[in-house]
């Protein structure tokens, strides 16, 4: 059985925004989340380094921005050069195993992961490119609608809740074969699941569980379109908000059915630690459970991801580890950039030796001191943008910047909501001269305009290419050996149930004389 080293489990959830979670004071009944954090250190000011799926789990496994790395979008290549913790920890000696969504795009599915259980549930190509050069076209084949809101409500299965269900039918199954199989590293296991991502449409039991709930309506409302923000109002057109009309009862449908699949989500969580308890494991596994991005849920009449506003940006971040964490919570901004070296200092708690990272990293351990005036950086250059958007958080000041909008400023601790932009009030004149040098140092807006059409054009040029005769796919393919599984005739019967047993029966010893 596993133990010469510290087991990691990392939970991940898809468009989870944390104000929905109970721990955060929000609606959704979410009591394994909730226990988990009691239980470890629970990260209150914890961001997205970019609100899209792609490039957010870029940020997660390699340590580094966006900028970067090159992730710009749904659509993005990363090289199999690039070194990801799945790398590192096996450099450490782990087993490393992915279950679920990672969205990678090319034909490394892997990224250094040893064993990868199931296929991803979103395309390996460069389908979903964006382009820059046509900033007012919508993509209809796969930009967002709201179709995911009007057909909101509840289902008795879905494409998702199919994948979802292997997603964790194979990591409770990979958790138990980790104590009854002969291999004593230990080990790295990602379950992801796709879930609570829209389409809003939540299991039957699920849903019922919020029967009688008065579901809280967005605190803030849809601006006038003279008084939004101008990447607002181009997310406005991307998920084509104006195609539909919708009222009070669609937005609480929806947001029903959000929290329900977020409770799908927790019961997961729920029977991966009962996994590891059955097996005596938990005592020497360290659990983390995070999102790749939130979701504005009808706030500021925005649904899905892609924005720089909290709802979108922030995520929820929670690390239980045996011995070191104990209920607490931090207020100190922090992102996924400092997965990596997280989890490297935890490989390292059992000995290993730390591997010398090529790459410079963009973040830092939370196992070590998080100094209360770091700045974390969101960097976003997707759909609806139409030059590099990059959000700065200091302390409880938030700094939005963009070539071709305005500057954005807001007090966090006085406006959550985030309704005040106090860019251009002179009380702030010295804080933004502050962030505009910060922002200027980080990035040259022009060279990342540069880098990002130039990427589009190639993949853009690619796709067309790989389209045209007979077609190769990426899409990860999982492979199984049914002639070792179960019973089979090559295998002594008796011996086979003994082993695939936990905890291991006694010994069979009859006296066949």
């Amino acid at each position: 059985m596993p133990g010469k080293g510290m087991n990691i489990l990392i939970v991940m959830a898809d468009q989870l925004t944390p104000f929905v979670l109970g721990c955060h004071g929000g609606q959704a009944i979410t009591p394994n989340i909730d226990r988990l954090a009691a239980d470890g250190l629970r990260f209150d000011a914890a961001y997205t380094n970019s609100p899209l799926c792609t490039p957010a789990r870029y940020c997660v496994m390699t340590g580094q921005l966006v900028s970067r790395t090159g992730a710009w979008d749904n659509a993005a290549y990363m090289p199999s050069v690039t070194p990801t913790f799945a790398h590192y920890l096996r450099m450490m000696g782990y087993r490393t195993s992915l279950s679920g969504k990672m969205h990678f795009v090319g034909p490394d599915q892997l990224h250094g992961f040893e064993e990868r259980l199931t296929t991803d549930v979103y395309p390996a190509d460069f389908g979903w490119v964006p382009d820059w050069t046509k900033p007012d076209e919508r993509i209809d084949l796969w930009y967002h609608n709201m179709s995911s809101v009007v057909q909101s409500g509840p289902a008795a299965v879905t494409n998702q809740l199919d994948y979802d269900d292997e997603v964790g039918a194979l990591s409770l199954r990979w958790l138990y074969d980790t104590a009854r199989n002969k291999d004593d590293r230990p080990f790295c296991h990602v379950a992801s699941f796709i879930h609570p991502h829209d389409p809003y449409a939540a299991r039957i039991d699920d849903w019922d569980l919020y029967d009688g709930m008065e579901i809280d309506l967005p605190r803030v409302p849809r601006p006038d379109a003279a008084k939004n923000d101008p990447h607002s109002l181009r997310l406005e057109k991307v998920i084509a908000l104006d195609a539909v009309r919708i009222d009070d009862e669609d937005i609480r449908r929806s947001r029903r059915a959000y929290y329900a699949n977020v409770t799908y989500v927790d019961r997961w969580l729920g029977r991966l630690l009962t996994a590891l308890e059955h097996t005596g494991q938990r005592d020497n596994t360290a659990v983390i459970f995070l999102s790749d991005h939130g979701d504005m849920l009808g706030e500021r009449g925005l649904w899905y991801k892609m924005s720089p506003f909290e709802h979108s940006s922030r995520i929820p971040l929670i690390l239980s580890l045996p011995g070191i964490a104990d209920g607490r919570s931090v207020a100190t901004p922090v992102s996924q950039v400092d997965l990596l070296p997280t989890l490297v200092d935890i490989a390292a708690i059992g000995g290993a030796a730390k591997p010398e990272t090529i790459d410079p990293l963009d973040g830092a351990s939370l196992l070590g001191s998080i100094h209360p005036d770091r700045r974390v950086a969101v960097e976003y250059c997707g759909e609806g943008s139409i030059a590099p958007i990059l959000m700065l958080r200091e302390g409880v000041w938030k700094y939005v910047a963009c070539p071709s909008d305005p500057e954005m400023l807001f007090d966090l601790a006085s406006d959550p909501g985030e309704r005040v932009n106090r860019a251009a009030d002179p009380a702030c004149a010295e804080r933004m001269t502050t962030f505009r040098g910060a922002a200027a140092r980080h990035w040259n807006t022009d060279e990342i305009r540069t880098r990002v059409l130039d990427s589009q054009r190639r993949r853009r040029l690619l796709t067309g290419a790989l389209e045209t005769g007979r077609r190769a796919h990426w899409d990860y393919r999982p492979p199984r050996d049914p002639a070792n599984e179960f019973s089979r005739s090559h295998l002594e019967l008796s011996d086979f149930d003994s082993v695939s047993r936990w905890p291991r029966p006694p010994a069979f010893e009859p006296d066949w004389k």
